[in-house]
Parts: C-alpha cells; sequence; structure tokens
C-alpha cells in the first residue's frame, strides 16, 4: 500500500516560459555572441519543437531579413524584421531530424550564414501520406491541422513537410489575431471530455502572452471582435447542460462582459438531430459574428440546425436546415428550398460562416442524413461535403449555389468535426477532418472510443478548390478538428519578451448539495484505485480508477468547514466527441478539477468511497493568490 496517493505539482506554462526565457536572455548577455556568431536557442519555449530564437546586437538599427532555406529553392521562409539596435529574432519554419541552414542579412547587406540542428519529433505528430499541390500556389503558407486525437497541431509545407509543431495538446480552431499572435484552446482540460480552461494568445514561436480562464470553460470557437474584446462558446459552470452559452471576453481584464444563454431563445428537445442528449442539446460547435446585421451565427449540431440570433437581444433570428421534428412556433424562423437546382439539407454540421455578401456555407458532416431514426444512413452509404446556401431573407427561401464532397461519398465522409473556409467567390477550403473506417468501411462507432484498436484507421482530407479545379489536396493520419491556412510570420513579427499574464478566472467549483455523514475511518485510499493528485496554481485535478456504480465523493475539510464534489462513476455515453485526445483507454478512469477560487487556507484531502471515508495524506492550500485571477 502506498504512503499516500500520488502527488505532483504542475507549474503553469506561463511560469515555466518566464524561467526559461529569463535564463535564456542571461545566457545571451553573459556571452561573446556576434552577428556572424549569434547566439540561438533551439524550442526556446519549450512547446514548439521546429522553433528557435536568434540573438545579436548591431552597433546602429538595422533592419534584419532571416531566411530558413527549404529542401528545396521553393522551400525558403524569408521574413524581414523592423530596425532595431538589439535583435531577439524567432526563427520559424525549421525541419525535424535535419541541419538547418538560417541566413542572417543587415539591411546594409552583410550576411552571415549559421546552422541551426534540429532533432526529431517525437512521434505524436500525423503522417503525411499525400500532398498534392505547387509550390507556386501555396507559396510560403502552410496547412495547419488541430487535434482531435492524439496527433498534435501541425503545420504542414507545399511539399507535406512539417514545418511546424506543437507538442501540447492544445486544442479546437487555430484563429490568427489582428496582432498576429494565435488563439487557441488550452492544454488543462477543466471538464470532460474537452471543455477547457479558456484560451491561449501566444506567438506562431510558441510564447503565451496570455491565457484567458472562462468560468464556465471553452469548447470548439471563438471570435475577435473589432475592439479586440472575445466571443467564446461555454457554458454554465454548473455543467447542468453544455454547448449553450456564449460570453464576451475583456481583452484587457479577461472578465466577462455579457453572456448569451441559446436557452432564452431556443427549447431543449425542439428537433433534435440523431446525436441529440438531454445535457448536450444543442451542441454549439461554431460562431461568425455579422458585422453588417451585428448578429451571431452558430451551429447546433445536435438540432442539426444553424441559426442566426441578435448580438444586442439574443433574440433569434431565423434557422436555416431541415424543419422536421421542429414545434409548429418555430416554423416562421425557417427557409423553404427553391430552384430547380440539386440540394441536400445538412446533418449534424460544423464551422459555420456567412460570406461577405451573406451567403451562408458549412462542413455538412451528414451524418445519419435526416432527422428521422426510420430514415438514417449508415456512413458507408453517406457523404459529406462543403456547401453553400444563398438565403432570401424577404421570401424565407433557399438556394444550394455550390458544394464539394459529395461526389466522393464514403471516402470523404466525417462523421463528426471539419470545416470550410471561405478565401473569395469561388475559392474555398474543405476539410474533412474526421474519416475513419473500421476494416474497409466507414466506422459507425467514434475513432476515440477504439483507440488502439487494429482494425480502426483514421484520416483526414484537406481540399481547396479554385473556379471548379482542385488546387490542394492533403491527406494525412489522424482526425483534425480544422484546418487553416496560415503563413508563419505575420507583418513586422518580433519576438516579444516578459512574463506572459493569466486574466480571468475559471470561478468557484459548483459543490454537492448534501455531503454524506461519515467519519473517517484512519485508512488510507487503497492503492488499487490508483488515485494521483496534480496540483496547480489555480486548481487541482483528482484522477483515479473506480467501478461503474461506485458512490465516490471528494472532500476537502478545515475544522467545521467541509466542501464535498461528487464524482460520477457512471458510463459516460458520448454521441458527440469532438475532440478525443484527453478520452481515457480505460473507461473506469475518473477525473475531477476543482478550482482553488472561494477556497481560503489549508484543507485535508479525503475520499469517500461506498461506504468509507479514506484519507489521502495530502493537504491543499488555497488563498487570495488564486482567487484575483491573474497570474
Amino acid at each position: 500500500m502506498a504512503e499516500k496517493i500520488t502527488y505532483s505539482y504542475l507549474e503553469s506554462l506561463i511560469e515555466r516560459q518566464n524561467r526559461v526565457e529569463q535564463e535564456m536572455l542571461a545566457a545571451w548577455e553573459n556571452g561573446s555572441f556576434t552577428f556572424r556568431h549569434p547566439f540561438i536557442r533551439v524550442n526556446p519555449y519549450l512547446i514548439n519543437p521546429l522553433a528557435a530564437v536568434i540573438c545579436f546586437e548591431t552597433e546602429e538599427e538595422q533592419a534584419v531579413t532571416l531566411t530558413v532555406f527549404g529542401k528545396e529553392e521553393a522551400g525558403n521562409i524569408t521574413h524581414t524584421f523592423p530596425p532595431a539596435k538589439k535583435h531577439i529574432l524567432p526563427v520559424l519554419g525549421l525541419y525535424a531530424d535535419y541541419r538547418n541552414k538560417v541566413q542572417i542579412r543587415l539591411y546594409q547587406g552583410e550576411s552571415s550564414l549559421v546552422e541551426i540542428p534540429v532533432g526529431p519529433l517525437s512521434g505524436d505528430e500525423p503522417k503525411l501520406i499525400s500532398m498534392e499541390t505547387t509550390a507556386e500556389y501555396l507559396k510560403d503558407q502552410l496547412i495547419f491541422v488541430t487535434p482531435s486525437l492524439a496527433a498534435l497541431a501541425t503545420g504542414f509545407d507545399y511539399r507535406g513537410d512539417i514545418r511546424w509543431h506543437l507538442n501540447i495538446p492544445v486544442v479546437f480552431d487555430l484563429k490568427r489575431l489582428k496582432n498576429g499572435n494565435l488563439l487557441i484552446g488550452t492544454e488543462r482540460v477543466l471538464q470532460m471530455p474537452y471543455y477547457m480552461s479558456g484560451v491561449y494568445e501566444m506567438t506562431m514561436a510558441g510564447k503565451v502572452i496570455r491565457e484567458y480562464v472562462v468560468p464556465g470553460g471553452y469548447h470548439h470557437d471563438c471570435w475577435e471582435m473589432e475592439n479586440g474584446d472575445l466571443l467564446i462558446l461555454s457554458e454554465s459552470p454548473s455543467y447542468e447542460t453544455v454547448e449553450d452559452e456564449i460570453v464576451l471576453i475583456d481583452r484587457a481584464n479577461g472578465q466577462v462582459k455579457k453572456v448569451w444563454d441559446l436557452k432564452d431563445c431556443l427549447t431543449p428537445g425542439e428537433g433534435p438531430s440523431g446525436g441529440y442528449t438531454d445535457r448536450d442539446w444543442f451542441h454549439n460547435n461554431a460562431l461568425w459574428y455579422d458585422k453588417n446585421t451585428n448578429s451571431i451565427t452558430l451551429s447546433g449540431r445536435h438540432t442539426d440546425s444553424i441559426i442566426n440570433i441578435d448580438y444586442e437581444t439574443g433574440n433569434l433570428n431565423w434557422i436555416l436546415g431541415d424543419s422536421d421534428l421542429w414545434p409548429e412556433e418555430k416554423k416562421k424562423y425557417f427557409f423553404t428550398p427553391e430552384g430547380d437546382g440539386e440540394f441536400d439539407w445538412f446533418y449534424e454540421q460544423h464551422a459555420c460562416l456567412m460570406t461577405p455578401d451573406g451567403d451562408v456555407m458549412c462542413f455538412d458532416n451528414g451524418h445519419y442524413r435526416s432527422k428521422i431514426r426510420e430514415k438514417f444512413r449508415l456512413n458507408k452509404d453517406n457523404f459529406s461535403r462543403g456547401v453553400r446556401y444563398r438565403l432570401d431573407q424577404e421570401k424565407k427561401t433557399v438556394r444550394q449555389i455550390w458544394q464539394y464532397g459529395k461526389e466522393r461519398g464514403e471516402e470523404f465522409f466525417s462523421s463528426y468535426i471539419g470545416n470550410v473556409e471561405f478565401y473569395g467567390e469561388d475559392h474555398y477550403m474543405v476539410h474533412s477532418g474526421g474519416i475513419q473506417y473500421y476494416g474497409e468501411h466507414a466506422s459507425e462507432k467514434p475513432a476515440a472510443l477504439m483507440q488502439g484498436d487494429p482494425n480502426v484507421r483514421a484520416e483526414s482530407i484537406t481540399v481547396e478548390m479554385q473556379n471548379g479545379k482542385k488546387m490542394l489536396e492533403l491527406k494525412i493520419t489522424g482526425n483534425f478538428y480544422r484546418a487553416e491556412k496560415l503563413t508563419l510570420y505575420h507583418e513586422q513579427d518580433n519576438l516579444p519578451v516578459g512574463k506572459g499574464e493569466r486574466l480571468g478566472s475559471m470561478g468557484v467549483t459548483p459543490e454537492f448539495d448534501t455531503i454524506i455523514p461519515l467519519e473517517p475511518c484512519g485508512e488510507l485510499l487503497p492503492y488499487r484505485y490508483e488515485a494521483n493528485l496534480t496540483e496547480e496554481d489555480d486548481r487541482f485535478t483528482f484522477k483515479a480508477i473506480f467501478e461503474g456504480g461506485q458512490l465516490v465523493m471528494l472532500l476537502l475539510e478545515q475544522g467545521e468547514e467541509v466542501h464535498g464534489y461528487f464524482i460520477s462513476t457512471a458510463k459516460n455515453k458520448f454521441t458527440a466527441l469532438c475532440c478525443g485526445t484527453f478520452i481515457e483507454k480505460d473507461p473506469r478512469n475518473i477525473t475531477l478539477s476543482v478550482n482553488k477560487a472561494g477556497l481560503k487556507g489549508t484543507y485535508d484531502l479525503r475520499v469517500i468511497v461506498d461506504d468509507k471515508k479514506y484519507e489521502t495524506g495530502i493537504q491543499i492550500t488555497c488563498g487570495e493568490a488564486q482567487e484575483n485571477g491573474r497570474l
């Protein structure tokens, strides 16, 4: 028997990055480095092994042009930095398992060549199956994919070579902000299966500038407003229902400025899709703010609908989709198909967007291909596609004006995830990120729940179409939530130095209403539960293995003060698993995260299992530092 459950303290990514940055800057300042022999550090921020930093000084302010040489000339990545005396330059686009050559050229023409060896990646990257495009077309852009299973966020160039990779499971959509930084979900799970603590704002090199934490967590998608504030998909901190709230986050301080609850304009249970559950009744997987109409467009997977609400009031403007199973009073919000062209509704769709002229696009997963159970279609007989619809708001009619993917059938079918991108008229990207085979045919079960099964094969296909012609097709192993096309550098992209900050608060973790009245049995929690606890500066996470149906409660006790957190051991039934990255292979594994907000002092950690209250030998100390929401 162990003396106590396994305990570890996990320093925040911001703290770890700040420490290594300070060490890096000190090593540069204390060394004898020159323009011809600069200071070089690979993976300076711990999470991007294909990035480096080059540091040197010049007597006068000078612009510097950096070129990372490709394996052929077309693969060169070049960027010019603004004039400075102190040059701290991010190097992006390095190859793994390769001796990279990088040229540093001053504005006056003097140049030097340095070599940056980079080791192999750790195996958590997707494997290339094929890349069909040209260097002339893709140029210095990469196709970035973000994870849905075990393989992590990665960027591919025109050859299919990996030129960018993150080694931590940041998830959901990767968005470029106006300042050039990236916005993506953190790797800190707040609630299983994929409700994250919030979002990171980070550089391409992987440095976290800010972490925005959200009381109900973050999932799926976010949006940068014109003033910099962030629209974030969230849910109530109680998690009684999920994926049905939107919050507006103040960019300056991380505080919640506005909340939209979709239960104010829709009634759970209306228009259910095949994946509907009472808890996950809407399953909002995308949002799009339209400045022209001051409205928000949302994708409800579990209603087979795309809805539009007023930004100010939250009132429902319209609903697009199959109106089967919706109540009569909601039918007035729907559009009726018109015209003689081909038309299909979308089902369990993802990634809705609005074009500049008001058309609606989405990735039509097509899962079940009906709202009526008797008409459900097997995945092997189904199709997924990108699709564009034109709406007539006056007549309440809709026409389908473009699609891609239906013609590829099962090969392109994704029962979950995927996205479309609009680059201009007749120029689109379609990402089928959730292709899953079981044996020779499309799987009827999510691959995330069958990880390790040799019969399961997961793939992603990303296609770019322009003027009806296929300009790019990337096929890789694994499932990936979305694909985005971005450059590595953005305008005058300098490496910012200084400690990142955490803004906002995850709030107080809801407690169970009733504390089970048991006296401590005096025994340590048995080793067979394989319990472990990971403490962070703002929360702690308890993990263990329990059999289904066991009564389990975690307690924090400080004299007469007791906080109780019920742990469900019921087997989870996931009808929607947009990110299976954090799913345990053993369904008996449970995870409970408790925020330190609202707690003060030192607490004894005890665990109730069935009719016994066990000791853990662990104390948790909480205080003001955890409550102010700033790291």
